[in-house]
């Protein structure tokens, strides 16, 4: 039995593609939203995101942790907010769990898909956090082996 080396036991279990974060100051994003309103919101989130922030009693608080996800993941895929990136190209919304998700559309998925190993699925992972009056967002884009049905292997020995 050959024996795997280093570089490939990490690939064959996955591996990290990007990491991002941002912290964004919670009092900022109100003044941005007092100052431009709908103009601001229709241009940076999606409606998804407009309807979660719009029903939590700390409005601000919600946009910011939403703008930090998407700069965190605009530096998670290497990129920042460039190279033809749009920010509704980037979406958090929530499981039932509150767990916020990432979904990435346009340009963003693009670069993800380019980033991403054959053979592999890109996971994004989002985590936020805010204590006023920052609002914190970290992401880590995985690279999971895509699983693979033994049965149909089991042919070709």
């Amino acid at each position: 039995m050959a024996l795997a080396s280093v570089s490939q036991i990490a690939f064959d279990r996955g591996m990290i593609l990007g990491v991002g974060t941002d912290l964004a100051n919670i009092e900022r994003i109100q003044r941005t939203l007092d100052r431009f309103g709908d103009r601001f919101k229709n241009r940076v989130f999606t409606n998804i995101e407009q309807r979660k922030a719009e029903r939590r009693m700390d409005v601000a608080g919600t946009y910011a942790k939403r703008w930090a996800a998407k700069e965190a993941c605009s530096k998670a895929l290497g990129t920042g907010l460039r190279m033809g990136i749009a920010w509704k190209d980037m979406a958090v919304s929530n499981l039932r769990t509150g767990q916020p998700v990432m979904h990435v559309t346009g340009w963003a998925a693009d670069r993800l898909a380019k980033m991403t190993p054959p053979e592999h699925e890109a996971i994004i992972h989002v985590t936020l956090t805010d204590d006023h009056p920052w609002a914190q967002a970290f992401v880590v884009i995985e690279a999971r082996p895509i699983a693979r049905d033994p049965l149909a292997t089991a042919g070709d020995a």
